[in-house]
């Protein structure tokens, strides 16, 4: 459980290690959203396409509810199977990033909430390659996450 008191629901870790054995239908990203009673991290969607203009628009999209119920700009997590090609003609390489979108113009309840619960669902998730914590639209631009993932970190 989280220092906000948020827990991970058993499906992230099963739609996790899915994504992770990367057979057959499997899929490609999971978008993991804190549920409307902010008790519990759930999975909001997953898709078998690795169409990351799609899933970035996702993260883009994102609403959460404040305290008082009003919809606005929200957080997400998110796991990207993250196909590159390797420096030196070295073949195609696979990397699994997690992302914390935590955007600066979100809510203030939101982003404490996304801040505070990140560390209970990366636990849960063991076999991340890299971390990015994003928090305005440039930090998930498809060449700033290669640039991270190419690095290794």
């Amino acid at each position: 459980m989280a220092q906000s008191g948020v827990s991970v629901s058993p499906d992230c870790i099963t739609a996790f290690n899915e994504l992770k054995l990367g057979k057959g239908q499997t899929p490609k990203w999971i978008i993991y959203k804190i549920s409307d009673d902010w008790k519990e991290i759930v999975v909001e969607e997953t898709s078998t396409e690795a169409d990351y203009p799609k899933f970035r628009e996702k993260l883009l999209a994102a609403k959460s509810k404040n305290k008082k119920g009003e919809e606005g700009m929200g957080g997400r997590y998110a796991v990207y199977d993250f196909e590159y090609e390797a420096p030196n003609g070295e073949g195609k390489r696979n990397k699994i990033v997690f992302l914390s979108w935590v955007p600066d113009d979100a809510p203030q309840y939101p982003r404490m909430m996304y801040s505070t619960s990140k560390d209970a669902l990366k636990r849960a998730l063991n076999g991340v390659a890299v971390d990015i914590q994003a928090n305005d639209a440039d930090d998930i631009e498809h060449e700033s996450v290669l640039q991270r993932v190419s690095k290794g970190r």
